[in-house]
């Protein structure tokens, strides 16, 4: 039920208007029927007829209106004829009898809920005839009288169909902006679905990777370094007359065991990181990063900016390890003396930056496959592939001389237990 016979529409407001049209004119009708029955002036017999006259006006608009299906409401050919047959019978009783001007109201009220806006105007110019015409006549034919007659009936029609349609048209558009905002939420629920399907797929995508990292470094550490412990083991027994060269193989045979043990723990770890087992992620990002700072003699500031909340444990785990990865490369390579690590979250992703002063690179092109052009960055490679597997992505920014910033982003996509 609109002003342009448009569907109708849910809403508050609207329910509001509908109960208004549907109530306004029995209450109105009501109250100038009791004002009208205790006129002293009239007789029993203009009393029948006007209850007469009262009672087609409540079944006029209980046919045309209150008992038809919404989809009647809505058309605007009916509801003109509706509008008009009510102006007729206000006008009728008004000219009978003059508290009727109050049921005669009813026309200004629902003119913009019925009508589209120039109907509904010329609805409300009609309305107002009725009301300064249908209780006394006309005005004298007097040029003051009829100026008069004709300027409070503009004056009339002008205030009440301005502010009638301003106020469709701040309804219509708070309807707007609610549907707009409700069209947000579902886009956003929907975002978050996919951001969290994507992450599925890229898990599952990932899984064949992490099987080839995992055959890679046990190649690179344990298959490595069983093989020079069992050639160690060969030569010892080779050397059973020669206590110094036995001694010597067996000694590197214990320092190669050592060190596949100390990469399998790494490898292990590297699945898992303890620490955030025992604290969130920008607790463990502060205590690693105050670790890397004591170890390094490298000055670092850690911060956290958004409210900080539970992510999925994948990109935690992730964004613990680029921070680990990135520190580990200004280590090795920066030459720096400062560095900033900073952990930022937004509504819709977790932003992690590692900035440093130190020398810098030349960035080179990045491949489809994540690599660097020219072949370098293999640490940088690791970042973006882990980055990958939980829908994120790698920035790096630098140039010789002027230090390099890495920037990983992953989806703010919140722990099972926070959804």
């Amino acid at each position: 039920m609109t002003g342009s016979g448009s569907p109708d529409r849910a809403g508050s407001w609207e329910r509001h208007l509908e109960r208004t049209v549907e109530v306004l004119p029995f209450a109105l009708l009501a109250f100038s029927t009791v004002a009208s029955m205790i006129q002293p002036d009239q007789g029993w017999g203009d009393r029948l007829v006007t209850l007469a006259l009262v009672a087609l006006a409540v079944a006029w608009v209980l046919g045309m209106y209150t008992l038809r299906p919404r989809r009647w409401r809505s058309r605007t050919g009916p509801m003109v004829i509706y509008y008009v047959g009510l102006l007729a019978l206000a006008t009728v009783l008004t000219a009978r009898s003059w508290p009727f001007v109050a049921f005669a109201v009813t026309g200004l009220v629902v003119a913009f809920i019925l009508l589209p806006t120039v109907l509904a105007f010329l609805g409300v110019l009609a309305t107002s005839v009725v009301i300064y015409t249908a209780p006394g006549g006309f005005p004298e034919p007097t040029v003051a009288a009829v100026s008069g007659w004709v300027f409070i009936i503009v004056l009339q029609t002008a205030l009440s169909g301005f502010f009638s349609f301003i106020g469709m048209k701040l309804m219509e558009e708070d309807r707007q902006r609610r549907e707009l905002l409700n069209r947000l939420e579902v886009a956003t629920e929907e975002n978050a679905g996919l951001h969290a399907q994507l992450l599925a797929q890229a898990r599952e995508a990932g899984v064949l990777d992490e099987r080839q990292r995992m055959a890679r470094e046990m190649h690179d550490t344990l298959a490595q370094g069983l093989t020079g412990i069992i050639t160690q083991l060969e030569a010892t027994e080779r050397a059973a007359g020669r206590p110094e060269q036995w001694r010597r193989h067996l000694d590197q045979a214990r320092a190669l065991a050592r060190t596949s043990l100390s990469e399998a723990r790494r490898s292990v770890q590297a699945l898992r990181p303890e620490p955030l087992e025992e604290a969130s992620l920008p607790q463990a990002l502060g205590e690693m990063a105050g670790r890397w700072s004591e170890s390094s003699a490298v000055e670092l500031s850690f911060a956290t900016t958004g409210q900080p909340r539970p992510l999925l444990a994948e990109l935690e785990m992730t964004l613990f390890r680029v921070a680990q990865e990135a520190l580990a490369n200004v280590a090795k390579h920066a030459q720096a003396s400062k560095v900033g690590v900073t952990l930022s979250y937004t509504d819709q992703a977790v932003l992690l930056d590692v900035r440093d002063d130190g020398v810098g690179f030349l960035v080179g092109p990045v491949g489809a496959n994540g690599r660097a052009a020219d072949g370098q960055g293999f640490g940088l490679e690791g970042m973006r592939q882990r980055l990958r597997r939980v829908a994120g992505s790698l920035e790096i920014e630098s140039a010789p001389g002027d230090g390099t910033a890495v920037s990983a982003t992953v989806p703010a996509i919140p722990a099972e237990g926070d959804r």
